[in-house]
């Protein structure tokens, strides 16, 4: 009798259950001919690439999971510019260590982020001041209502704030992406002000892209947000809840019902981001509480993590607390980050 694969030997979280089938695809075609055929079978795809957003429940996934493999990294100059085309399943900090290496600059500041590079436009990924949208030039496309590929621009993704058109849209599967960097040694302006008081700079300044790099990867490893296998504290899909984004007048009902001013920063169309990992810890969790095997991180509030013995159930039981506490407290709901898969909250 064959033994059942279990999901969790791929996600972050080390969590999940079996698939129905397994396929694991090292090449474009190989990924495109292996969704064809799941679709062709009228079968549920679930596509796991480097699994640090996914939180699968304990009874897996009923269909065809396939392993993004692919990989591989080309640039052409363009002017003072640089085009880094990088495959689906190509290691994300590997992209960010070898731009830094190269003098390209642009996403620094994403060092660390755990996953693969197809993933990036999909949640709009960003971290530290810099998001995907601000160096993405486009990304090859697989259409799975008519089998074609395709090549989006910027304007075809529907960015926002973690946010695209991938995001939630089983219709189409990122193959490729391609970034636009700038030739530099320097890196970007820093914005985040946690990043430039850690620089020493003042916001708005730049610094050697490596110093940037090593920066943000001490401030990631501070908050447990850097890959470990020696530490339970990485065993998470890195934030669990999004920022939320109100507006201005929902902001000031909140500060003059709780007498508190949440950390915020401006957010677009006159809206109020707020800190979510702000709006856990003072409705009254702290960092390490949990149960049943799962725990808020102990360094970051914003991390839900597998101590080592947790299920998935225990873990969205507990993402259920934190949102019923937070809700309770500032009448603010958190929505969790991670595509949820054979699951709900």
């Amino acid at each position: 009798m064959s033994v059942a694969i279990q999901l969790s030997e791929f996600t972050t979280l080390r969590l999940g259950g079996p698939a129905e089938r397994l396929v694991e695809a090292r090449e474009a075609d190989a990924l495109v001919a292996a969704i064809g055929s799941a679709d062709a079978e009228r079968r549920p795809v679930l596509l796991v690439a480097g699994g640090s957003n996914l939180v699968i429940a304990d009874a897996g996934f009923d269909g065809t999971a396939v392993l993004v493999r692919t990989s591989g990294v080309a640039a052409v100059r363009d002017g003072d510019d640089v085009l880094v085309t990088v495959a689906a399943g190509q290691d994300w900090d590997a992209v960010v260590a070898r731009a830094v290496a190269e003098g390209w600059s642009g996403i620094e500041c994403l060092s660390g982020i755990p996953g693969s590079a197809g993933a990036t436009p999909v949640q709009n990924v960003g971290a530290y001041g810099q998001e995907i949208r601000e160096v993405f030039d486009s990304a090859t496309v697989l259409d799975r209502r008519d089998g074609a590929t395709r090549v989006f621009g910027p304007a075809d993704c529907d960015f926002g704030y973690r946010h695209s058109l991938f995001k939630h849209n089983d219709r189409y599967v990122v193959l490729d992406v391609t970034l636009r960097l700038r030739v530099d040694a320097r890196s970007a302006p820093i914005r985040y002000p946690e990043t430039a008081r850690s620089l020493g700079v003042e916001v708005g300044e730049t610094v050697p892209l490596e110093l940037a790099r090593d920066t943000v990867l001490k401030l990631r490893r501070g908050k447990g947000m850097v890959l470990d296998p020696s530490d339970p504290d990485t065993f998470s899909a890195g934030s669990f809840f999004v920022n939320p984004v109100i507006d201005r007048s929902t902001f000031d009902k909140i500060v003059e019902r709780t007498g508190e001013t949440p950390v915020n920063f401006p957010a677009d169309d006159d809206g109020v981001k707020l800190s979510a990992a702000w709006l856990i810890a003072h409705a009254g969790f702290d960092k390490g509480y949990g149960r049943d095997g799962v725990a808020i991180s102990s360094k970051h509030t914003l991390a839900l993590t597998n101590r080592g013995s947790g299920t998935t159930d225990a873990l969205l039981r507990l993402a259920a607390e934190v949102r019923d506490g937070v809700a309770a407290r500032y009448g603010v709901e958190l929505r969790p980050e991670p595509v949820l898969v054979n699951a709900s909250l």
